[in-house]
């Protein structure tokens, strides 16, 4: 197993939409691997498979307390979401330390393939719930900020990109 690396927000990779898992393979259990180490060292919740540059339908979830309880949803898709909605503070592995309130559907109903390709049905609520909804986001293209005004977007794209301008200054003084 190694270690990805998470495509950081404003990464333009990260709108791109993510196809349909069509072949499990080595090369899948692999990357389900690959990407739940990198999930838990970040540390996070959840990873899509999009925020590390590979544009499938794959997504890796574990809320537990106790980090041994991943659930794997490949070509996911809702089938049913509540008229009841609530807000949760979200937070994303490609926007580091910044979290802020979205609205979404309370309970929703998913269909996936699990990872040897076989179809289950899931009723979440509470974090996972919203852990579904915003990973799936992810393989639409779509950011949990793109959710916020337009002024924390703008903001938080700053903030972003003094960051990278930052991490690439401090590389080079590394690497003299």
């Amino acid at each position: 197993m190694s270690l990805l690396n998470i495509l950081r927000y404003p990464d333009s990779r990260l709108h791109k939409i993510a196809r349909p898992v069509t072949v499990f393979d080595a090369r899948l259990k692999r990357l389900i691997a690959d990407m739940a180490e990198t999930m838990y060292e970040a540390p996070g919740v959840g990873l899509a498979a999009s925020q590390v540059d590979v544009h499938e339908q794959l997504i890796v979830i574990d809320t537990s307390d106790t980090g041994r309880d991943l659930l794997v949803f490949i070509n996911p898709e809702i089938l049913w979401s509540s008229e009841e909605r609530q807000t949760y503070d979200e937070g994303c592995l490609s926007v580091p330390g910044v979290y802020d309130g979205v609205e979404r559907p309370a309970r929703i109903r998913v269909r996936a393939l699990d990872a040897d390709g076989k179809p289950f049905e899931l009723d979440a609520e509470g974090l996972l719930a919203v852990c579904i909804q915003h990973e799936m986001d992810h393989l639409k293209g779509k950011m949990f900020v793109e959710y916020l005004s337009p002024l924390k977007r703008n903001r938080i794209k700053a903030k972003m990109l003094k960051e990278e301008r930052e991490l690439k200054k401090d590389k080079q003084y590394a690497n003299r």
